[in-house]
């Protein structure tokens, strides 16, 4: 944007370059302005008035959020049980409790105008990978993960064990165990009681364990109560570090909880704990990304469809009160069918699916 004195100043040089015989085109060309440009400010007022871009009045729609709405949403974002959360999960939550106050989108222009729309957490931003292929999911039961990681103790040196099993179509977590020490029993131990537990012996067909190379997920006491049990094994790829990408997902998620120790365990009770409250706030109150953020419980147990409609139900209720706000349908909040083990699968799944809707590995 030129200021008034610069472009009379312009004008002037250009008209005497002009009267001395110089070619207007070829003087425009040298100073860095268009002839055209010239000629606009030479027919109108552009050398009186200057410009009026700045002072026009730009139109304000009518669906606009208000002043108080943006305050609402302000304050929402930051209650304290949204502290931790995007806006993907905080409208999904209001919409349970039957409140539909914007959509994320609208969250997230107004923290951003707030400097409050950041990465939060200790955690680094999700990066992505290319995958191989594998099993696929329809329902509960029918494929699961496995893995275990550590936990750091106050002691320097000492660990503990977190073993945990993870339902790959509902997210939820259907066994864990705690030890001082890895040993191949403890996996074997956990498999029966979560196979016996989930009722495996009653099922006309066996899940799937998907777990990594590991020396105790392979060992021998396991694979014979797996072959006892009638379980199918499967193992990732060797030096592929995706191949488990739901239980590397489960345990991050856990690890950069706001109440996980960083500076480890004081114990083994209080690891024990420590992972009960954490399996019992993942299974009954994270609402997950991958499955329509619903609870892993309600995926399990297929009550995620109620769930899911009544958010439907609340959402055209909110396009019905302000149809102007919604340039299309309302969020697709059908569940998702199947889910596979791995990203490449995914996309033969849903091949126009966003990974904003359909995201499938987020913890």
């Amino acid at each position: 944007m030129i200021q008034l004195e610069d472009r009379k100043k312009i004008a002037q040089l250009i008209a005497e370059a002009c009267d001395s015989g110089a070619r207007q085109s070829k003087v425009c060309q040298e100073i860095g302005i268009h002839p055209r440009t010239l000629q606009r400010w030479l027919s109108g007022e552009g050398l009186t008035t200057g410009d009026r871009r700045p002072d026009i009045s730009h139109f304000r729609p009518s669906h606009a959020l208000t002043e108080s709405e943006r305050q609402i949403i302000l304050a929402t974002a930051n209650e304290t049980r949204f502290a931790e959360m995007p806006p993907s999960r905080i409208v999904p939550m209001l919409a349970d409790e039957g409140i539909y106050i914007a959509s994320e989108s609208s969250f997230t222009r107004v923290l951003r105008e707030h400097g409050q729309n950041k990465h939060r957490g200790r955690s680094k931003a999700p990066t992505r990978h290319k995958p191989p292929s594998t099993h696929i999911a329809t329902g509960p039961n029918q494929v699961w993960c496995w893995d275990l990681t550590y936990l750091p103790s106050t002691v320097k040196g000492q660990w503990f064990y977190l073993y945990m099993i993870l339902d790959l179509y509902s997210r939820k977590i259907v066994g864990w165990a705690v030890h001082e020490h890895d040993r191949d029993d403890h996996a074997a131990e956990l498999v029966l009681h979560e196979a016996d537990s989930e009722k495996i012996a009653f099922n006309q067909h066996k899940p799937i364990l998907h777990g990594d190379n590991g020396s105790t997920l392979k060992a021998t006491t396991v694979l014979a109560m797996l072959h006892w049990l009638g379980i199918h094994t499967s193992y990732s790829r060797p030096r592929v570090s995706n191949d488990n990408p739901y239980s590397e997902a489960l345990f991050k998620t856990a690890k950069y909880r706001p109440e996980f120790p960083v500076d480890g365990f004081s114990d083994i009770e209080v690891a024990k704990t420590w992972a009960r409250d954490f399996v019992d706030w993942y299974n009954t109150e994270h609402r997950h990304s991958g499955i329509r953020y619903v609870t892993p419980q309600q995926r399990h147990t297929g009550e995620d469809q109620a769930v899911l409609e009544h958010r439907r139900q609340v959402y055209n209720e909110a396009k019905k009160r302000c149809p102007k706000r919604w340039s299309g349908e309302i969020r697709n909040w059908s569940s998702i069918p199947s889910v596979a083990l791995n990203p490449e699968r995914q996309e033969v799944l849903f091949p126009t699916a966003s990974m904003t809707n359909d995201g499938d590995r987020v913890a």
